[in-house]
């Protein structure tokens, strides 16, 4: 089961841009769907964005669609979120997770079919 760990998190003013990274070890990465997840206080997690093993199909949820951008690198074993014009309500914890799978152009939005999960770094935008 390969390890996650994310990187990238921190304070930002509306309007600003992130970019958080996502690590992986202890696995063929290029094995997995990656996706990232978030979690705002008070709230359940849920869905951001997913990348297929290959890179070459993604999806994200309705409330990204034009800001966010999800890539992978698989020579380096990262998968990356890119944020902009970001907004108080995408304030959370972000999650990196993956899942293992044969299918190369398959990406996955129920956080339940993902097994490997990161720990998660804090995104804060203020206004």
């Amino acid at each position: 089961q390969v390890q996650l760990a994310e990187s990238g998190g921190g304070l930002v003013q509306v309007g600003g841009s992130l970019r958080l990274s996502c690590a992986a070890s202890g696995g063929t990465f290029n094995r997995y769907a990656m996706g990232w997840f978030r979690q705002a206080p008070g709230k359940e997690r849920e869905f951001v964005a997913a990348i297929s093993r290959s890179g070459g199909r993604t999806s994200c949820v309705d409330s990204v669609k034009g800001r966010f951008t999800i890539s992978r690198d698989n020579a380096k074993n990262t998968v990356h979120l890119q944020m902009n014009s970001l907004m108080p309500e995408d304030t959370a914890v972000y999650y990196c997770a993956g899942a293992r799978t044969s299918y190369s152009e398959t990406n996955y939005r129920n956080q339940y079919q993902y097994e490997s999960w990161g720990q998660g770094t804090q995104v804060t935008v203020s206004s």
